[in-house]
């Protein structure tokens, strides 16, 4: 299968994605996106808020050790990871159903653009001041009787749009 090794997986290129999780309370769902993270070879993830952070036994059941490959930080809150990648020329979208949101398969990265994607809670979304602090959102289209996606499965949508737009 070829896999990389840790320390090869430490000084591979990264996709130029960053995923915020924004108060996303189920261990589980961190980490399968750490998981995610990994197999897109994502550039890191942000944990923020109530976000459980490693090492957890519940996150590392999920993430199986990918939360040793992929580079975190925790924020006390998202908008100051916001803040901080906005600052460091990241382009900051927020996944969630918002007026004004564009369709995710209708969105083009730009090549060469830093990218970060944000994550809400699995309840209340990402929080409105992080909302208004992004660039924009982007939303999933859904046509059954719910009106949200499990978080981990949102970001494994997400990336892989990401990845497939942005490595093409």
């Amino acid at each position: 299968m070829q896999r990389l090794t840790l320390e090869q997986f430490h000084q591979a290129e990264k996709l130029p994605l960053v995923v915020v999780l924004d108060d996303v309370r189920s261990m589980h769902n961190v980490g399968a996106v750490f998981r995610t993270a990994d197999a897109f070879r994502l550039e890191a993830v942000c944990l923020c808020g109530i976000t459980g952070q490693p090492p957890h036994a519940e996150i590392h059941k999920t993430a199986l050790g990918a939360e040793d490959s992929v580079d975190w930080h925790y924020y006390a809150t998202a908008l100051q990871a916001v803040e901080d990648l906005k600052s460091d020329g990241a382009e900051v979208l927020a996944i969630e159903q918002a007026e004004g949101s564009a369709v995710l398969s209708h969105f083009h990265p730009q090549k060469g653009q830093r990218y970060a994607i944000v994550l809400g809670n699995e309840v209340k979304g990402v929080h409105q001041e992080v909302v208004d602090a992004c660039h924009g959102c982007l939303e999933i289209p859904q046509f059954g009787t719910k009106h949200s996606l499990n978080v981990s499965v949102t970001a494994g949508i997400a990336i892989y749009h990401f990845s497939e737009e942005m490595r093409a």
